[in-house]
């Protein structure tokens, strides 16, 4: 059978994946904002370095506890509905910036601009489900690639801006014109395909705990939010302690921040790439595995490897290899036969929970055992990044339902 009986996508999918990528990358660039005018920052506000940390981390931190929730309710409103929702809140979070005047004020606002971070993050595995069928993968690889760009364009032009109220305004109007064009053009699947309803039992319609326990009953759910976590939190660890332990080794600290910049480059070009390059394999798992073990390598040789080029090179690479799984991972469960498109926004907030957990805990563990010991903190993270091949090893092969639709 030939690639003709798969599915036949809608082209509006385009316009989908466009809103919901920007939307990820202004995400990152706002979120990202608060450590690129650190300098401006900390003194406005009698901030210590410590609460800086907690600034930034404080969109991910409430979607710790909103990404559950977040699925659930969208397998049973639609994720439209309450991506929305969440889109005003974030704005008043994001505008509400300008007025903030010591470090609670300004926590508060950040917690309020995460909101929309949350409910996006756990239903972008039902929507490019729905408009991408079989190249979902392909649409979450593009997903990934649009953190690490605002991430860039954070650090690029927030220099350029002649104030820190400059640069909130910038990107707050940005965020909402992004938020007009959400709610004007998105939809929750192509025209004339019916979206999974709850089911009515014993009288009364499945409620958002019914979706949601559907989802935690799937072992194959959990493995995966497992496997993303460890690796989340390993990849996590690495960049968090990378900068120091560079300048530890001599680079000043404009240096390591510079080549941890470069290094971003790679993860954007995996996770751009890798989902297109492993899905043109029969057999994604050896490709998946192998990728896995040379990124985890290439971490662990990372305090041996010399300075300049060749630490630049290696960095790069492990970056490309070890993004190249991701967006295949998180988009799996929609292929799970207990999940499909009527509980993935569920499976998508199980996975964001654990997976944030994990990225949270990982880190910690790692410098508890390790200390100040640079060399022992990145064998360990190599280590741990490549203990992930054994979920991969366990979970189906990524490119089994394709290949099933084609009749291969």
């Amino acid at each position: 059978m030939d690639q003709k009986q798969l599915p036949k996508l809608s082209s509006y999918r385009w316009v989908i994946l466009a809103i919901v990528a920007l939307l990820d990358a202004t995400s990152n660039y706002i979120q990202f904002q608060v450590s690129a005018l650190a300098v401006q920052i900390m003194p406005a506000l009698h901030i210590s370095p410590a609460q800086l940390q907690s600034l930034g981390m404080a969109p991910m931190l409430i979607a710790v506890f909103l990404s559950i929730p977040a699925g659930s309710l969208a397998d049973k409103f639609g994720a439209k509905k309450i991506v929305t929702f969440g889109l005003i809140v974030s704005l008043i979070g994001a505008f509400g910036r300008l007025i903030a005047t010591n470090f609670v004020t300004l926590m508060i606002m950040l917690l309020l601009f995460g909101v929309y971070m949350a409910l996006l993050n756990a239903n972008t595995l039902k929507i490019f489900g729905a408009w991408f069928k079989q190249d979902t993968n392909l649409a979450m690889g593009v997903f990934f690639a649009s953190a690490s760009i605002g991430i860039i364009l954070t650090r690029i032009t927030s220099p350029l801006f002649p104030s820190v109220k400059a640069a909130y305004t910038f990107s707050s109007i940005l965020l909402l014109v992004l938020a007009v064009c959400w709610m004007v053009f998105i939809k929750d699947a192509p025209q004339d395909e019916q979206i999974p309803q709850a089911q009515i039992k014993q009288g009364k319609s499945e409620s958002s705990l019914d979706f949601f326990k559907k989802a935690a009953h799937s072992k194959m759910t959990w493995i995966v939010a497992v496997s993303v976590g460890v690796g989340m939190g390993a990849s996590e660890a690495f960049s968090n302690i990378m900068p120091t332990a560079l300048a530890a080794r001599g680079m000043t600290v404009i240096q390591g921040n510079s080549v941890a910049a470069i290094a971003t480059i790679g993860s954007l070009c995996g996770s751009l790439f890798g989902p297109a390059i492993i899905g043109k394999a029969k057999k994604a798992k050896p490709i998946m595995i192998v990728v896995t073990l040379i990124a985890g390598l290439l971490i662990a040789l990372t305090w041996f490897i010399p300075l300049g080029l060749p630490l630049t090179i290696s960095l790069v690479l492990g970056g490309l290899f070890g993004a190249m799984t991701g967006p295949l991972m998180q988009a799996m469960p929609i292929t799970f036969p207990e999940i499909g498109p009527k509980y993935a926004g569920s499976a998508g907030g199980l996975i964001g929970t654990v997976s944030l957990l994990f990225s949270y805990c990982v880190p910690v563990i790692i410098s508890m055992i390790a200390g100040r010991d640079f060399m022992l903190t990145f064998i360990i993270q190599g280590i741990v990044l490549m203990l992930t091949t054994i979920f991969i090893g366990i979970l189906p092969d990524a490119n089994a339902a394709k290949n099933a639709r084609r009749g291969k």
